[in-house]
């Protein structure tokens, strides 16, 4: 979990890959006798990506930065990645490649203009995250919606944190498993892409030492990107809403990423969120939920 740890990052990717893929499901014949290991074996992963296995072996070793890209490709294709894991290979083979390491720290904070664009959206809940999942900055309907992650005394809001430990998210994720598999696939990808962050990979160790539902889902190498979809959320003043989420990256601010949440109209959760909307605007709800907040840490 190391930043540096590249090599290893490497290999456990590449190898729990090549464990997820059957002789079957890549047109191989299963060939006999009992197999010593799940998925397929590193001569088979060679063969499919025209490559020698010693070639292959080493490799999946992390010896990955002088590859091509056309061998890139190769190996993502005989490994049948999709295309959040094909991004992460290359990913990997970038920051493998020896170089001065430029140690980017997470955006900490927002531009006045993005923080005005957040405001004006009066009805749809919109936030701008880093690449931890720290919250920079928000408007109050994203506030009232995701109330309870706003609860932590001592650290600024940030969804993977949320996620594995506040035991509440079980209730408000129905579908708990789903955002925690999201989320660390999350975090992965980011790893992949910029492994000299040291602030992310701070919050990874903490989440390992405090967590066995995150340590064990670290373990298993998933990326994803995490552009658009759909999740349910059981608000305790409306009730279960379930929400489409669109992410869009900010060009001039690398490595922010502003979300928004809308629902379908006509739906009960479109409905739902109109009467959160007007709850906010009508009841003070904003400046109640603002009001223990030190004026900088409200949208910057």
């Amino acid at each position: 979990m190391h930043p540096s740890d590249n090599r290893a990052e490497i290999r456990e990717f590449l190898s729990t890959r090549r464990a997820k893929i059957t002789p079957q499901q890549a047109g191989l014949p299963p060939g006999g006798g009992r197999r010593r290991v799940p998925g397929l074996r590193r001569e088979e992963v060679a063969v499919l990506a025209g490559v020698s296995t010693e070639w292959y072996v080493r490799l999946e070793k992390g010896h990955i930065g002088g590859v091509s890209d056309d061998v890139l490709d190769a190996v993502a294709k005989a490994l049948r990645l999709n295309e959040a894991e094909r991004i992460h290979l290359f990913n990997l083979a970038r920051a493998a490649k020896p170089r001065r390491p430029q140690r980017r720290r997470a955006p900490s904070a927002v531009r006045p203009s993005i923080a005005r664009l957040l405001e004006s959206m009066v009805g749809t809940p919109a936030y701008v995250r880093n690449a931890r999942n720290d919250v920079l900055a928000y408007n109050p309907l994203f506030r009232a919606l995701y109330a309870p992650l706003f609860d932590d005394p001592v650290n600024p809001p940030n969804f993977v944190r949320f996620t594995f430990l506040d035991p509440r998210t079980h209730d408000f994720y129905p579908d708990w498993d789903e955002a925690a598999d999201g989320m660390v696939a999350m975090l992965r990808t980011e790893a992949g892409r910029n492994p000299h962050d040291r602030d992310l990979y701070d919050l990874v160790g903490e989440l390992a030492t405090r967590s066995d539902n995150f340590r064990t889902r670290w373990a298993g190498h998933d990326v994803r990107l995490h552009q658009s979809g759909t999740k349910r959320i059981k608000h305790p003043v409306v009730g279960l809403i379930e929400i489409d989420f669109d992410a869009l990256e900010l060009p001039a601010d690398p490595g922010l990423v502003i979300t928004t949440y809308s629902a379908e109209p006509g739906t009960p959760s479109a409905d739902a969120l109109t009467l959160l909307a007007s709850w906010v605007a009508t009841s003070g709800e904003e400046q109640h939920l603002r009001e223990d907040e030190e004026p900088d840490k409200r949208i910057r």
